[in-house]
């Protein structure tokens, strides 16, 4: 079976990506925050590992601190208003309800890793050396992260799907 690792504040919603996931144990996949996740995942796996899918990585490098900050001070603030925005803005600029796939177990903590890690090029290559292919989806209308300057950066170690008229979850 496939290791998956789940999006910031989301359970469950590995279905959501069936037709992009490979179900076998040899292949690890995570999405946005759980993109972070399985690529740490995969770059420290001493076992035999075919493929790593990312979807929607989170990306968010090339925001200015500004950004951070706030998305930080409006969780604090309030963490359901902002996780009830969130699930809606993931969808953008289709009108899915995430309300199912939402998880307890959120905290600051996560959502100040994914809005300040910066993806190791060094160890994408390492990865990719070791035998791994990697594989890359992207929504053309994701509303949360810099998709295209994602492109850009993953394109030179994966195959990058860019999926026109998706949003964030690809839908």
């Amino acid at each position: 079976m496939m290791k998956y690792f789940s999006g910031f504040a989301l359970e469950n919603e590995k279905k959501l990506f069936s037709s992009y996931l490979d179900n076998n144990e040899f292949s690890v996949a995570g999405f946005s925050y759980g993109a972070i996740k399985a690529f740490e995942f995969a770059y420290s796996s001493t076992s035999r590992l075919d493929k790593l899918i990312l979807i929607s990585p989170a990306f968010f490098e090339t925001k200015q601190q500004r950004y951070k900050t706030l998305q930080l001070q409006a969780y604090k603030q309030n963490k359901d208003l902002y996780i009830k925005s969130f699930l809606k803005n993931i969808t953008k600029p289709n009108d899915f309800d995430m309300q199912k796939f939402l998880s307890d177990d959120n905290d600051i903590s996560q959502l100040e890793k994914l809005l300040t890690y910066k993806w190791d090029k060094q160890k994408l290559r390492e990865l990719i050396d070791k035998g791994t292919q990697i594989e890359v989806y992207l929504g053309s209308a994701d509303k949360i992260i810099d998709h295209q300057n994602a492109y850009n950066m993953f394109k030179k170690y994966a195959t990058v799907y860019y999926i026109k008229d998706a949003s964030h979850t690809l839908i």
